[in-house]
């Protein structure tokens, strides 16, 4: 028995380690290097097996996990980094009722120890600056937009000058990190080889420009898909039914899962590929002639863009139509 739970706050770690014949011990340190340290110390302990040999499962929890994984994953120790959703289904599967850090860790380590969840592979440092660099533009560009919608309210309002120069000297200020943002990320991604060329090849599909490829970029090269249909449910761009029998008949959905700033970005660049990429085009106006709303052809646009996207970087070849020109 060789698998620890560990549910992660920002200040503290609840950890559990199951043993043979149910046999249960649960410790708490800080997150913090000191703790993770004695966390690691703890588990050979008692588990008996070297770092090497143990297996830490965590729940994806913002930021507060990241460091741990990478601390453990350079001892050696296998990591998992698991979807929050899928152990707290797990957990009611169990039976569990209670809510606290104490019963999340047994649950983890439960999850853990008959789920088999998949290794966690830490991101390459170019792909985690990458990452770094998109988040940090995409709140600026919402800050933007927020203060353009305060300025058009106050001039709207007559608001007095005063305010209405502190609301421009805003606006200029949050525009031109914008663009000093969009030029570090240019010449992050030229100035290693892998990413330039990747970028470069993304960019010959019709439908994709330099927004999107720098999107898919980060997305692909931040974890190990399997396929694109897991690339593609990773974005929440795969359809959830709900029936049941002859009575539940309801509409299919996109389940929404991931970022919505990306599936988002990902719409406008669908609505372009229907026009312009061969094989998107193909498939809008074959759904839309079977009886397809046009939102659930675009649904299907967007998954069908992600796909072609995941399949010129796995073959590292540029796009090439399918149907006929």
């Amino acid at each position: 028995m060789n698998v620890i739970g560990i549910d992660v706050s920002k200040a503290k770690l609840d950890c559990a380690w199951l043993g043979e014949n149910n046999k249960l011990k649960v410790k708490t340190f800080p997150n913090a290097l000191a703790g993770w340290a004695d966390l690691a110390e703890w588990s050979v302990k008692n588990t008996g097996f070297a770092v090497n040999g143990l297996h830490f499962v965590m729940e994806a929890t913002g930021v507060y996990h990241e460091q741990l994984a990478a601390y453990l994953y350079d001892k050696g120790a296998a990591v998992s980094v698991v979807n929050p959703a899928q152990v707290k289904y797990y957990g009611q599967s169990l039976g569990v009722r209670t809510k606290n850090d104490k019963k999340d860790s047994v649950v983890l380590a439960r999850y853990g120890l008959h789920e088999k969840p998949k290794r966690w592979q830490p991101e390459a440092p170019e792909i985690r600056t990458l990452k770094a660099l998109l988040a940090r533009l995409d709140g600026t560009e919402k800050d933007l937009q927020r203060e353009r919608n305060r300025q058009e309210k106050a001039e709207i309002s007559q608001a007095p000058q005063a305010v209405l120069g502190s609301l421009g000297q805003m606006i200029r200020a949050l525009d031109n990190e914008r663009q000093q943002l969009e030029t570090l990320i240019q010449e992050h991604i030229g100035g290693h080889k892998r990413l330039k060329g990747n970028k470069a090849l993304l960019e010959s599909i019709p439908g994709v420009g330099k927004v999107i490829a720098t999107r898919m970029l980060m997305v692909i090269g931040s974890r190990e898909f399997d396929n694109a249909s897991q690339c593609s449910a990773y974005l929440g761009l795969v359809p959830v039914q709900y029936e049941s029998g002859s009575s539940v008949r309801g509409r299919s959905r996109l389940s929404t899962a991931g970022n919505p700033d990306i599936r988002a970005k990902l719409y406008m660049a669908a609505v372009v590929a229907t026009t312009y990429n061969p094989d998107i085009k193909a498939q809008y106006l074959r759904l839309t002639r079977n009886g397809k709303s046009k939102m659930s052809a675009l649904g299907a646009a967007m998954r069908k863009l992600v796909q072609i996207c995941f399949g010129v970087l796995k073959h590292q070849q540029p796009y090439q139509p399918q149907v006929a020109i």
